[in-house]
C-alpha cells in the first residue's frame, strides 16, 4: 500500500531535529510494523495551495496512492505586509481544495485533509526570517474553517490539529519543534491506524 502526504514545511519535518517530521516517524512506525506499507513524504517548504495543484498529480500519479494526506494552508493564510495581502485568497483557497481533492479522486477514494496549527504570534508577526512575512491565529481559523467545511460537505475524512501543539512546541512560531512533531504524530497515527490496519 501506497501513501502520499503532500504539504509544506511542517509537513517536510523542518525543525524536528531528532526525527525529521511527524511524516518521518510514521514512515518509521509503520517500517516497523508493516512489510507493505511505503509513505511518501512529498512535502515541500513555502507551498500553498497554488504551488500544490501545480506539482500534486504528476507526483501523486508515479506514486500510484491507496491514501492521499493533504497538509497544507498555512502558507495561504499567510500575509505580506498587510492584513489584506494574504498569499492566497480564501475564495481561491476553497477552489483550490476543490480542485485538489477531485485530482485525487481520479487516483483513490481514500482522502484526508489535515488542519492547521495555531501560530505564536509573538515570534509571527512579523516571522523571524522575514520581517514582511505575518501569519496570525485569526487567519489560521478562517482557513482551518474552510477546510472543516470543505470536509464535512462532501464527507471526507478532517482530522483537526489547531490544538494539538502549544507555544513550548513551536521551534520559531511556525515550525515545530521535535516535540511538536511528535504529538502532531500520534494524533494522526490515531486517526488513520484503524484504516492501517484495515488494508494490511
Amino acid at each position: 500500500m501506497n501513501i502520499c502526504i503532500l504539504g509544506d514545511s511542517i509537513t517536510w519535518g523542518a525543525n524536528d531535529y531528532e526525527r525529521g517530521g511527524w511524516v518521518e516517524r510514521l514512515k518509521v512506525h509503520c517500517m516497523e510494523r508493516y512489510d507493505d506499507i511505503d509513505i511518501y513524504n512529498l512535502g515541500i517548504s513555502g507551498n500553498n495551495t497554488d504551488d500544490l495543484l501545480e506539482r500534486f498529480e504528476v507526483e501523486a500519479t508515479r506514486r500510484d496512492p491507496n491514501l492521499i494526506i493533504f497538509a497544507i494552508g498555512i502558507n495561504d493564510s499567510q500575509y505580506i505586509e498587510e492584513k489584506n495581502n494574504v498569499r492566497v485568497k480564501i475564495s481561491r483557497f476553497s477552489a483550490n481544495l476543490s480542485n485538489l481533492f477531485n485530482t485525487a479522486k481520479k487516483m483513490t477514494n481514500n482522502i484526508i485533509f489535515v488542519g492547521l496549527i495555531e501560530v505564536d504570534e509573538s515570534k509571527t508577526m512579523p516571522t523571524l526570517w522575514n520581517i514582511k512575512k505575518y501569519y496570525d491565529n485569526d487567519n489560521v481559523k478562517k482557513y482551518n474553517k474552510v477546510i472543516g467545511d470543505f470536509c464535512e460537505e462532501r464527507e471526507v475524512q478532517y482530522i483537526n490539529i489547531e490544538k494539538v501543539i502549544n507555544k513550548d512546541d513551536l521551534e520559531d512560531g511556525l515550525h515545530p519543534n521535535s516535540q511538536g512533531h511528535e504529538k502532531i504524530f500520534q494524533k494522526i497515527l490515531m486517526e488513520i491506524k484503524q484504516f492501517l490496519e484495515d488494508e494490511r
